[in-house]
């Protein structure tokens, strides 16, 4: 079993590596200080089972699972968590496997033989019922096996065309395998819904024009590009770009 072990504290780290050394059949690949270390080693290393701590400055343990789910054969999933009651009571609730701190050698073991992936609307509500904020502030896009993070802040606009949606951004584009749905719940109400297939960053939008079929149009803003507003979304854009409130 092939184990990366991610922490923000180094004797943590080193007390997990310390275990896992005692326990039969189990070898430690990679180890990583913070989230965004954490994907790219994800990617890289590609290990059966990620230990992952809950709380880390940046990217939560919770977000870095979620962007993990993007990985095309994603490991397992065991979180680890100082007592925190409302992080405990989640995890019991949704059946998330975790590990209380300080860790011991024969929870360890039976968490490694229960191991599981973990999906990502189970991760939504262990954030929420943790109380761990669970917007991102990333879009997590895969290119081979390898997990790019998109600020949310650099993204114009979200298209989806059949299975995946095409994140327009600053860099460019990427695909994504996410629901123009979820994001637009997710996303609310910075990201307004102008299409069934569109979902626009509000303050992206340099201009809504009328064309002389009457067709409402959105001018996006840094990128040039025109989008179409279809006719059930285009009153609940003009009210917003107007400033109305409901």
């Amino acid at each position: 079993m092939r184990l990366l072990i991610v922490d923000d504290e180094s004797p943590a780290r080193e007390r997990l590596r310390r275990l896992l050394e005692e326990i039969e059949d189990c070898e430690v690949v990679g180890e990583a200080d913070n989230g965004e270390q954490a994907l790219a080693t994800c990617g890289e290393l590609r290990p059966d089972v990620v230990l992952l701590d809950v709380r880390m400055p940046g990217l939560s343990g919770i977000q870095v699972a979620r962007h993990i789910d993007s990985l095309e054969d994603p490991p397992a999933v065991i979180f680890t968590t100082a007592y925190d009651q409302y992080a405990v009571e989640a995890f019991e609730t949704e059946a998330v496997g975790y590990l209380l701190k300080p860790v011991r050698k024969e929870k360890l073991a039976h968490a490694l033989r229960h191991a599981s992936r973990v999906s990502p609307n189970r991760l939504i509500k262990v954030a929420e019922t943790a109380r761990i904020e669970h917007r991102r502030e990333q879009i997590c896009a895969r290119l081979g096996e390898t997990l790019k993070l998109i600020p949310l802040q650099d993204i114009y606009y979200f298209n989806a065309d059949q299975k995946y949606v095409t994140v327009r951004h600053r860099g460019g584009e990427s695909l994504i395998d996410e629901s123009l749905k979820a994001l637009a719940e997710e996303f609310a109400p910075d990201f307004l819904r102008i299409h069934r297939n569109a979902l626009i960053a509000e303050k992206y939008i340099s201009a809504v024009e009328r064309t002389d079929s009457g067709q409402y149009v959105v001018r996006v803003r840094e990128c040039g590009d025109v989008l179409e507003v279809s006719r059930r979304h285009a009153s609940e854009l003009l009210r917003r770009i107007r400033g109305e409130s409901h």
